[in-house]
This record gives C-alpha cells, sequence and structure tokens, in this order.
C-alpha cells in the first residue's frame, strides 16, 4: 500500500493510542510523518519505530493548545519535507464528570487541547497550502459524544466544537482543493474511557484515516465518519426541522406551537443512552 507515497503528513497527539496507529499506518502508506506529542519521549519512540520499518518520520514534542507550538509543529514539517498534506488533528484530552462536579482548571485544559489545539494546527496547516496554491487534507477528531452521553457533556461539547469547524473549513476551503473531514471512532484508546463491547482496536481506524488523507477519497469533505465495532458510516449533518410560521410569537404561541406540531420532541443522547421524551402535557 502505498497511496500517500510522497505526501509528508503531520499526526498530532501520535505517542500512543490511536494516534499511534494513525501515524504508523500513514508511514505504512509511503508518507513522510512528523509524530508530535506532548510527551517527547513517546513521540520519539513512534518516529523511531517508523525509521526502523525503513520510514521517514520526525518527533515534535509539545503542547497543540499553545499557538507557537502549533505552528513549529507545521513548520517542521515544511522544513524537513518540503510542504504538508496532510493533518491529522488527534491530540485531545478526555474529561468525565457530572456537571456540579466539574473542575473549571480542567475545563479550561480540555477546551484548550481538544478546541484551540485543533484550530491552531489546522490553521498553519491550510494557511501553507492555500497560500501555495497546493491541495491538502485536514482530518479532525472527533466524538461520537457529542451526541448526548452522560458525564460527558463538556468533552462532548468540544468534540462537537470540532465537527462544527470541519463543517465550516470544508466550505471555505473547498475552492482551493483543500479537503476537511473528521472520524468519529468508537475504540479502546490511552484516555481513560472504559472500552464498551464492540470497541475496535486502534489499528482497524487507521486505515479510515489513511484513506482519507490520500487521493482516493478526492471530492469527500465535510463529512463525520464513524468506525466503530463493524461498521463503517457517516453521521448525519444537523439541519434544522419543520418551521411554523406566524405573524408573531409570544408565549402563549409558542406554548401552542409546542402542544399542537413539536409535541414529539427529539430524542436525548445517542446509542445506549440514547431517551425518549414523554410527549408533552396537553399535547394534541
Amino acid at each position: 500500500m502505498d497511496n500517500l507515497a510522497g505526501k509528508a503528513v503531520v499526526v498530532t497527539g501520535a505517542g500512543r493510542g490511536l494516534g499511534m496507529a494513525y501515524a504508523l499506518d500513514a508511514a505504512r502508506a509511503g508518507a513522510a510523518v512528523v509524530v508530535n506529542d506532548v510527551d517527547g519521549e513517546a513521540a520519539r519512540d513512534v518516529a523511531g519505530e517508523i525509521q526502523a520499518a525503513g520510514g521517514t518520520a520526525e518527533a515534535c514534542a509539545g503542547s497543540v493548545s499553545d499557538p507557537d507550538t502549533a505552528e513549529e509543529i507545521v513548520a517542521l514539517c515544511v522544513s524537513r519535507f518540503g510542504a504538508i498534506d496532510g493533518l491529522v488533528s488527534n491530540a485531545g484530552i478526555f474529561h468525565q464528570a457530572k456537571p456540579w462536579a466539574e473542575d473549571v482548571d480542567r475545563i479550561r485544559a480540555v477546551v484548550d487541547v481538544n478546541v484551540l489545539g485543533t484550530v491552531y494546527c489546522g490553521l498553519y496547516a491550510v494557511r501553507w497550502m492555500v497560500e501555495r496554491g497546493r491541495p491538502g487534507s485536514i482530518v479532525n477528531v472527533t466524538s461520537g459524544t457529542h451526541l448526548g452521553h452522560p458525564e460527558t457533556g463538556v468533552y462532548g461539547a468540544t468534540k462537537g466544537a470540532v465537527a462544527s469547524l470541519t463543517y465550516g473549513w470544508a466550505l471555505d476551503l473547498l475552492p482551493f482543493g483543500v479537503r476537511v473531514n473528521a472520524i468519529s471512532p468508537l475504540a479502546v484508546t490511552d484516555m481513560k474511557l472504559p472500552p464498551y463491547e464492540g470497541h475496535v482496536q486502534p489499528e482497524e481506524v487507521a486505515a479510515v484515516v489513511t484513506f482519507l488523507l490520500g487521493e482516493d477519497s478526492a471530492g469527500i469533505t465535510g463529512q463525520v465518519i464513524r468506525r466503530a465495532r463493524r461498521g463503517l458510516g457517516l453521521l448525519r449533518h444537523p439541519e434544522i426541522g419543520e418551521m411554523v410560521e406566524a405573524d408573531s410569537w409570544e408565549v402563549d404561541d409558542i406554548g401552542r406551537a409546542f402542544r399542537e406540531t413539536f409535541s414529539v420532541l427529539e430524542p436525548v443522547g445517542y446509542g445506549a443512552h440514547r431517551t425518549v421524551l414523554a410527549p408533552l402535557p396537553g399535547a394534541s
């Protein structure tokens, strides 16, 4: 498999788990890979493994939550390999807590890495691609938790932000040949997320990322791809549902609309945690 031959790719959070699998698979497909991780030793180990197998890799330590570091990661790829053709924004912090037990400092760290880190790395990568008229592929990493999952409200919100970023950037970059997609894996990770039955191994997810980075996925942009158990699928894009029109919307009018038109509310959550709400009182 050499569908990434001649391409230069950055993978963040690649010192272990899913990120490591993404980096190794991209290298096996022929890409030169910058392996980033906040744990410099782990990044060097993965880069060394790629090199020992005959591949090309460079390690880069540092947190993507620092915009200067994000710029340095992209700059290293360009200076070492002459270009950046792909970016996998995988670095993330998993966070689980009930709403009333949240820690503000922990929340800030999760947002800084999961949201801002994805933004920082992406903007430096696409800036280089657009300025040089070079097509490329960005793969962001989101999570099914953004659809609603117990005790992951903040974490899910960061991953929802990543999905929204993917949709918006895909539109902005379409004229420049830069594709932006996201992957939503249900997989065994090192993020202390307890595995449920059917979680796939990181190696079973990596091929999706490699596909999205390569030319075989030309024309695919603005998509969130789900990889779980034995399945592969697309998440439906958010859309605005049925609208009821009126000359004015006072409190009584809104209540009437909910009783008569919106009496069946959308379910909350997804998967095993999907909850169908009871019909509204007084609904017709």
